[in-house]
């Protein structure tokens, strides 16, 4: 089993998603990929307000109980796969929250996207989370799963992959374990 953790993070809270869907077939990936612990974070279930702590992220002063779990599972990982809907060009507004909330904790980590959505099966979303992601030091690869018309592989309320989805999965995990090994030394100065 690799000492490499992999916190893969469903973006997606709105009512009747198929985000944990898309995870549920990444998770399986991944751990049939081997290279990574797996853990699950489902924004909906983490139940973070809108920004409410009264420190900036980087003085690590969290208040409340929901902070300090959220910034635990992050700093855990060394790697994050974002699974994500494309919401008008760009990433939805409980990903750029729970982005906000920390700072630390996401600094030189490895990071990619699955992202899904009609005939753009999400790509703006994808490349928007670059933004957030640069000052905060985390490096998103450019390996990534893209989904159009995702409904189209639910079948049973499962996701059923396509090979060009599954190539894509395991160049996703084979980048992130290479990146994530690379970075986890400039973690502990």
């Amino acid at each position: 089993m690799s000492d490499l953790n992999l916190l893969v993070i469903v973006a997606s809270t709105r009512p009747g998603r198929i985000g944990p869907k898309v995870a549920d077939w990444f998770v399986d990936e991944a751990k049939a990929h081997g290279g990574f612990q797996v853990n699950v974070a489902d924004l909906a279930e983490e139940s973070l307000p809108l920004l409410d702590e009264p420190h900036h992220p980087r003085m690590r002063n969290y208040q409340h109980d929901h902070t300090k779990r959220w910034s635990e599972k992050v700093d855990a990982a060394d790697a994050f796969v974002f699974v994500m809907p494309e919401y008008n060009y760009g990433i939805s507004a409980p990903l750029k929250n729970a982005i906000d909330y920390l700072h630390q904790e996401w600094a030189y980590k490895a990071a990619s996207v699955v992202s899904y959505g009609g005939v753009s099966a999400g790509t703006r979303s994808a490349l928007g989370l670059q933004v957030p992601a640069y000052p905060l030091k985390l490096f998103v690869v450019p390996e990534s799963v893209n989904i159009p018309f995702v409904g189209n592989f639910l079948v049973d309320g499962q996701i059923q992959p396509n090979e060009t989805m599954r190539n894509a999965a395991t160049a996703v995990l084979d980048e992130l374990g290479r990146v994530a090994a690379a970075l986890k030394p400039l973690r502990s100065r």
